[in-house]
């Protein structure tokens, strides 16, 4: 008998604000199955323990507005509602929201920085709504580090031919857990741009969706990660079209090394029954280094609709090329430094599209010093 499956529509079918309307994960179901959940130390069965703390800093472009409110600020939670267990448990525990806002018509003048950084073994929530009204552009950095136990949502609700640009960073201590949502709303003609580069921490399980409200939006979401021994590093990325003529492209590179190395990358796209006009496309590629490491790359694709401009996907994961290799090699570049080259061509065209310089020389300074381990 074959595994049954079901459509992607109903996998993704509940959302509450009530952690009880979720039940605890066992690790049978599909949106856990790779997760080792004796690993998210209790994030998802209400037993972590502890009063940690994540401080948030700010440092914000003039133009942009930054708030801290409470749970019932009518902003907070108004673009997302959580869809699984542990999503559910930040929304109801976290204390204080912090709520940036870009005003209408404005263009920020440089690159608001949002640094995370988590101090104890204790639990932490977070809450984190960014809201660029109609026409405005902004950049957002999103910086996190330390040591905690963390689960977090994030709102982007970008307005009618708004443009957002972002870069989160998950560079943790070893011993971090962090669980998060990022939910990106797109409004008519909006444009959402998203870097995410994970790197740190002992088990990082990372969400980002997205959906449209009306025509024209444009989702761009991207993707690096390098995975060491031991780690678990897994993106479980959403995007569903719900309102024709929108797009959306979803690239995720990350390369592994070491025993025990654990990447896993699941992509679903729904196309819903009246997003007619819709292009969308996913591709995933892993890179493993060392023997001991494992990738899992699941991309889903779900059309309900026979107009459609373009949808498609793909997934690989293999080693380095020996022909690539040999061929520097043949040129007189040693076997460590022809290594290096190939690895920094995998993520050279990611790399590229960081448009934070200061960003960007830390994520290859970064992988520089993985390769060096």
């Amino acid at each position: 008998m074959g595994l049954e499956t079901k459509p992607l529509s109903t996998l993704h079918e509940r959302s509450s604000y009530n952690v009880a309307d979720f039940a605890v994960p066992t690790g049978r179901e599909e949106e856990w199955r790779f997760t080792p959940l004796s690993r998210l130390k209790g994030l998802h069965n209400g037993t972590a323990g502890g009063a940690g703390a994540v401080d948030v800093t700010v440092d914000a472009a003039p133009e942009v507005t930054v708030e801290t409110v409470g749970r019932d600020d009518p902003r907070v939670g108004k673009a997302y509602v959580p869809a699984d267990r542990v999503s559910a448990q930040a929304y109801a525990s976290f204390e204080k929201a912090t709520v940036l806002t870009v005003p209408r018509e404005a263009v920020a003048s440089r690159p608001t920085v949002v640094t995370l950084r988590g101090s104890g073994d204790g639990t932490a929530y977070g809450h984190l709504v960014v809201k660029v009204e109609a026409m405005a552009e902004a950049v957002l950095v999103l910086d996190h580090g330390g040591s905690a136990v963390y689960a977090d949502n994030v709102e982007f609700v970008i307005g009618d031919g708004a443009t957002l640009k972002v870069v989160s960073l998950q560079d943790w201590d070893d011993d971090a857990v962090h669980v998060s949502h990022h939910h990106a709303q797109l409004g008519k003609d909006a444009t959402f741009r998203s870097f995410v580069v994970t790197l740190g921490g002992d088990l990082v399980r990372l969400s980002p969706s997205v959906s449209y409200t009306a025509p024209g939006g444009d989702a761009d979401l991207t993707g690096l990660y390098f995975v060491d021994a031991g780690q678990h590093l897994e993106h479980r990325l959403l995007v569903e079209h719900t309102v024709p003529n929108c797009r959306s492209n979803v690239t995720y590179k990350g390369a592994l090394q070491g025993d025990d190395a654990h990447a896993v990358w699941i992509g679903d796209v729904i196309i819903r029954a009246e997003a007619e006009g819709t292009d969308t496309y996913e591709l995933n590629r892993n890179l493993i280094l060392t023997d001991g490491a494992r990738a899992d790359s699941v991309p889903n694709l779900e059309i309900l609709t026979g107009e459609v401009a373009g949808a498609g996907h793909a997934s690989a994961s293999g080693r380095l090329d020996d022909e690539h290799i040999f061929y520097l090699q043949a040129r007189g570049i040693p076997f460590d430094e022809a290594r290096r080259l190939v690895i920094h061509g995998f993520f050279a065209q990611l790399l590229e599209k960081i448009e934070v310089e200061e960003i960007r020389e830390r994520v290859l300074s970064a992988v520089e010093a993985e390769l060096t381990r």
